[in-house]
């Protein structure tokens, strides 16, 4: 994967704070994947984070992005990954594009063109769309309702929520092909990270990953 050839420009060195970053999650036992932690290493979080919280950009916690947003933990993204298991050259549909942080990282896991995110933020889905093609990541990012999905780039490998909503919507459940996988976290105040495959029937088998506590989905009518 292509990125700015100098992202780490700047006072601190970013690359040392990065893979100090992930040392820590893979000791922790955050990441399980190979792929996921080249991913993270190559990823420059700083670069999607406002410049009033630069400083914290390698804590593993999540930090605001403006509009009651936030980019999620590192450790979370981690888990996301590993728990989706994403290949080369899988197709992956992304709803809540926020900074762009974790469709970087997943666009490393796929490769150029295969990541697809809809952001429900005009603003936000136009600074993730200029942030990424800046740091040389080809990334299909539109704004729109995240339970419409993005039809035009189905059949999908996979699916995710970067938001909690109360159940996976149905039209991102009809753009994943069977055998393919969902992801997200699911229920209201408490809410529960699920991975579901989806079976020839259209029906989720469904398994549950812990607590978890993400900002509420928006849209849906």
């Amino acid at each position: 994967m292509a990125g700015d050839p100098n992202p780490d420009a700047g006072g601190t060195d970013r690359a040392t704070d990065r893979d100090r970053m992930v040392d820590r999650l893979v000791g922790a036992g955050h990441i399980e994947r190979e792929s996921t932690e080249r991913a993270l290493r190559a990823v420059p979080r700083h670069a999607f984070v406002p410049e009033g919280h630069r400083d914290a950009a390698y804590a593993d916690r999540p930090l605001p992005i403006g509009g009651g947003q936030t980019i999620s933990a590192p450790h979370m993204v981690a888990a996301m990954c590993d728990l989706l298991g994403l290949d080369p050259g899988e197709r992956v549909l992304e709803v809540g594009t926020g900074c762009g942080y974790h469709a970087a990282v997943t666009a490393e896991l796929v490769g150029d063109g295969n990541v697809y995110s809809v952001e429900y933020d005009p603003e936000h889905a136009r600074a993730a769309r200029e942030r990424l093609a800046r740091l040389g990541y080809d990334v299909h990012v539109r704004a729109g309702d995240g339970h419409d999905g993005w039809p035009e780039g189905a059949l999908y490998d996979a699916a995710y929520l970067t938001c909690a909503a109360g159940e996976f919507p149905s039209a991102v459940v009809e753009q994943v092909r069977p055998g393919g996988r969902l992801l997200g976290p699911l229920g209201g105040q408490v809410q529960t990270l699920v991975l579901a495959r989806k079976r020839a029937d259209g029906r989720l088998e469904e398994t549950e990953h812990g607590a978890v506590r993400f900002v509420p989905m928006r849209g849906g009518g």
